[in-house]
């Protein structure tokens, strides 16, 4: 588990004047990404510092790191940070270490490193791995609970989820960086009132406000890997929008699940916030309730149970075309946070691989969709609408159920403790197309 230390100092100062105070990329956050410079000399791995880029393989090439640094900036070059990942913890904490000092005001390496910083705005940010395997998870107890009064008024949770961390297997092809907008799907749809299915447009389109993570080293198939040591083998986390068409989900899920109300797109934020950046920000899983079955032994670390969980503040916003036109800025739709969570990331990284299955460094968890309990932070609009029966009216007066073309939708992360400076993930945005 990472252990807070010194780049975690609130006192420390980047002479990277925009870091300082910064949202989301202070000093103290470093998170790891693939861009493109405005040059268009190609995809590399960058460290964003404020509202710049620090070019990690020019920095390679300075003779600043050594040993482990060394050898994790080298296997952080080209487009994907697969090799980053798969080296594990230490050789990323080293890099951590020394990127710190280095950014930090006074290092002395201010005058060296100038020119290998990029501003952020103009780059082309990209997903920061090659993804092999996805799986989402269904960790959000409150959205499971808020979705099953929907469709199962009688029944809204079904006896297994308090045992097993739900989850199925999805598809990487559609996994996009934020920014990418997305077209309307088509799929097979069937209101009650109709009497057939018909084929076209998604007219329930949808967002999911999820954590990402991020798997480093991997395990040998058959071989499990142990809650208590999940951790390490955890890369960092983002932020994932799981876009889903909510009537096509209904008619297809039964009996296996949503297959065409998600692979049409979904959208992840491009930096990696990495564990070591986190460290301040653990926290103990919420207690279950009294009546809640206890997690199976092989789920269940003391540790794991004392900091495993994250605090994490999460927001929705939501802009249309009107309120564009009309100067508004995004309007807040919900204030959430992981520590609604009902599983945390190693029980679910424990969980996949308890049956031998093997991952893969640069494999990728969703979590599902992180609702709170209360009514001002639901996950998705399927909860907020009450499955579209009861509109939200926005400040230009207009109306929504579901998403329509021209929406675009801001997921935000934030980590704040007293005593520790704030950090944040970068937005995860992404707009919605007409269908073509």
């Amino acid at each position: 588990m990472a252990q807070i230390d010194e780049t975690h100092d609130p006192g420390r100062r980047s002479w990277v004047a925009s870091a300082d105070g910064h949202p989301d990329f202070p000093v103290q956050n470093l998170p790891l990404g693939i861009f493109t410079p405005p040059d268009d000399s190609g995809p590399r791995a960058g460290v964003a510092i404020g509202d710049s880029i620090l070019d990690l393989e020019a920095l390679a090439d300075t003779g600043l790191l050594s040993g482990e640094t060394a050898r994790a900036a080298q296997a952080a070059a080209g487009a994907a940070l697969n090799g980053l990942f798969a080296l594990g913890a230490g050789p990323r904490r080293a890099l951590r270490a020394r990127l710190s000092e280095l950014l930090t005001d006074g290092s002395g390496a201010a005058d060296q490193l100038r020119p290998l910083l990029h501003e952020a705005a103009p780059c082309t940010l990209h997903l920061p791995a090659r993804v092999g395997d996805y799986t989402d998870f269904y960790v959000g107890i409150h959205h499971a609970t808020n979705v099953g009064r929907v469709f199962r008024p009688d029944n809204p949770l079904l006896p297994n989820y308090k045992y097993v961390p739900i989850g199925y297997h999805g598809r990487t092809s559609s996994l996009v960086p934020s920014g990418t907008a997305l077209h309307r799907p088509h799929g097979q749809r069937k209101a009650p009132d109709e009497a057939a299915p018909s084929f076209g447009p998604c007219r329930n389109l949808d967002f999911e406000l999820e954590l990402g993570i991020w798997i480093g080293p991997g395990n040998a198939l058959g071989s499990p890997i142990p809650v208590a040591e999940a951790g390490e083998h955890i890369a960092g986390f983002c932020l994932l929008n799981d876009w889903s068409a909510r009537d096509i989900q209904a008619w297809e899920y039964q009996p296996l699940g949503p297959f065409l109300a998600k692979n049409f797109g979904s959208t992840l934020s491009p930096w990696v916030i990495t564990p070591e950046a986190l460290a301040p920000f653990r926290t103990a899983q919420p207690p279950r309730p009294a009546s809640d079955p206890a997690p199976l032994p092989y789920l269940a670390d003391a540790d794991d149970q004392q900091t495993g969980a994250l605090a994490l503040d999460l927001e929705v916003y939501l802009t249309t075309p009107l309120l564009r036109e009309s100067g508004h800025a995004p309007v807040r739709l919900s204030q959430s946070s992981t520590r609604h969570m009902y599983w945390t990331a190693a029980q679910l990284v424990a969980h996949q691989t308890s049956n031998g299955c093997n991952l893969r460094p640069g494999d990728f968890l969703g979590s599902g969709t992180i609702s709170a309990p209360e009514p001002t932070g639901l996950g998705s609009l399927l909860e907020m609408t009450q499955g579209g029966r009861a509109p939200m009216r926005l400040v230009t007066g207009e109306e929504r159920r579901y998403l329509e073309d021209g929406d675009e939708v801001i997921l935000r992360a934030h980590a704040r403790r007293d005593g520790f400076v704030p950090i944040g993930f970068g937005e995860c945005c992404g707009m919605v197309l007409a269908a073509r």
